[in-house]
């Protein structure tokens, strides 16, 4: 069956997804945390309590993916195109939520197709809101069923002159084999002869991983290091990142608890760009 736009609506779950400590530490680990920031990345330093990075809701808030509600998917041809993430509060170091997605659209680009989707999580035992997580993906050859081609993807310039806030980090050549290990298996991050099929001369990083350093910058520049006050993240990935690879972050302060952030590589390219953080 090809895509169906009428599954509009579709619901999965809600499915539980439980996590601990390890999750949260080797998650840390995988988007660039290191001896810095301990609170981070380890559970038994003297003085510091253990904290959990707010993009890891990008990991535990996948439990129920309703895209798969939306047709037959060629999963060697799907491309993550924007993602988003709202937070109740911190996340908790260890916990259950149940997580119910939903899908928000459809679009037939023609020569793709678009599919977004929401998933909201909530505690699994007391039902309190934890966090929301968004996305939309692009399927190449998917497209021509006849669908709205829904809202065009238009340029978002940030705000002109130099960013309030600018933090470069680089990632490790073996980036994409550690953060793997929180759950993304595709043998495109790590299988150099997966990656020549797909079009690259080597494994590129994961887009969530990319995802996660930005975050971190986000983090310790606009919320002093704080995730209690980190609210929300959004942007849209426009090129591919390399292991090994030096990550730009580029922060502009628009209002109070607001920004505008770009992500770039050391050649200046974007890699995310539309990006807007709201902290408490």
């Amino acid at each position: 069956m090809p895509i169906d736009p009428s599954a509009v609506g579709a619901e999965a779950g809600p499915v539980e997804t439980s996590w601990s400590s390890k999750d949260a530490l080797l998650y840390a680990v995988g988007v660039g945390a290191g001896t810095n920031e301990l609170a981070f990345t380890t559970e038994n330093s003297a003085g510091i309590d253990q904290q959990v990075l707010p993009t890891f809701a990008v990991i535990v808030g996948m439990g129920a993916p309703a895209l798969g509600k939306a047709g037959d998917i060629d999963w060697t041809q799907l491309v993550h195109g924007e993602q988003a993430i709202e937070l109740a509060g911190p996340i908790p170091v260890a916990g259950t939520v149940s997580t119910t997605s939903r899908i928000t659209g459809i679009y037939d680009k023609g020569k793709g197709a678009v599919i977004a989707t929401e998933s909201v999580s909530v505690d699994a035992e007391t039902g309190e809101h934890r966090f929301t997580t968004r996305s939309s993906v692009y399927i190449r050859g998917a497209g021509g069923f006849g669908g709205d081609r829904g809202p065009s993807a238009t340029a978002d310039p940030v705000p002109g002159g130099e960013p309030d806030h600018r933090v470069t980090t680089t990632t490790s050549p073996d980036q994409a084999l550690v953060y793997r290990l929180s759950g993304d298996r595709n043998p495109l991050h790590a299988d150099p002869e997966f990656a020549k099929l797909a079009g690259f001369d080597r494994p590129i990083l994961h887009g969530l991983c990319t995802y996660g350093f930005t975050g971190r910058a986000l983090l310790h520049n606009l919320c002093g290091g704080d995730p209690s006050r980190f609210a929300s993240m959004e942007g849209r990935f426009s090129a591919p990142v390399f292991p090994g690879d030096e990550l730009t972050v580029s922060m502009w302060d628009t209002g109070p608890g607001e920004a505008r952030f770009t992500t770039s590589t050391q050649t200046g390219q974007v890699v995310i760009g539309a990006g807007r953080a709201t902290w408490r």
